[in-house]
């Protein structure tokens, strides 16, 4: 489904909790709080994030706590409700600011897009394909997974947005998928900065065979190694023969 109409995003607030900026400390670790609302989609995000890693969002249909790690939740606790309160004074101060703007719509930011594995590519072997979708702007796309050209579902997944220090957006998609020469794959991705859908490409490409001559110059070097090797073994065994020999024929002094 492609991505229409014009866009005038909505409200964005980041908190940055970081003793370096606030009282010029050096501290390594940053805690943003992120939300922000859309329209004319109504959509809208809630979430905590660490060192530029989920801790976890608000899953804002189902009014729900959502930890990108299970064992987050044995650890911390954090009420939907507030998260729901956040995004209802956001949406309120989005619709002051639009009449104020007198509806200018925000600038959009098109994506950069990069396809990789999850580990090294072994033909046969089950791996992940991840789309890395970043710098843009707003935070509306959609992002389809197409195997030999028809799309894919089954097993896909994907996080949340996650914020960037500069303001823009950064999001994974995830491809569980068996590396074979006979599949192609494609990251279809759409957004409002986008004049058509990009489309970045995958596909697992066989290791080279050694091309006939190397096979045989590589033989004929292990064979002339060996042989070599049996050759030296035999010049040190008849040196010892010999020298054993001349100590017997010396008899005791």
């Amino acid at each position: 489904m492609a991505i229409i109409g014009v866009p005038i995003p909505g409200f964005f607030i980041t908190v940055l909790i970081s003793l370096q900026e606030s009282w010029a400390i050096t501290e390594d670790h940053v805690i943003i709080q992120a939300e922000f609302s859309l329209v004319p989609d109504q959509s809208g995000e809630f979430m905590f994030d660490f060192d530029g890693d989920e801790i976890f969002h608000v899953d804002l249909e189902r009014k729900e706590t959502v930890w990108r790690l299970k064992e987050f939740g044995n650890f911390a606790s954090f009420q939907a409700q507030g998260a729901l309160a956040n995004i209802a004074v956001g949406k309120a101060n989005l619709d002051i600011m639009i009449k104020r703007s007198n509806h200018t719509p925000n600038t959009n930011v098109p994506p950069e897009v990069t396809v990789l594995s999850n580990t090294p590519v072994e033909e046969g072997e089950p791996n992940i394909l991840i789309c890395f979708i970043d710098k843009f702007s707003p935070p509306a796309i959609n992002v389809t997974w197409l195997q030999n050209g028809k799309p894919v579902t089954i097993g896909v997944s994907e996080t949340v947005f996650l914020p960037r220090n500069d303001h823009l957006f950064r999001k994974f998609h995830y491809l569980p998928f068996v590396p074979s020469t006979e599949d192609v794959y494609d990251c279809k991705v759409e957004h409002w900065g986008l004049e058509e859908p990009l489309l970045k490409h995958w596909e697992y490409e066989a290791p080279t065979p050694l091309p006939e001559t190397t096979e045989n110059a590589v033989c004929a070097l292990g064979l002339i190694v060996a042989l070599v090797g049996i050759i030296v073994g035999t010049i040190f065994i008849i040196k010892g023969v010999r020298k054993g020999n001349t100590v017997e024929h010396r008899g005791p002094l």
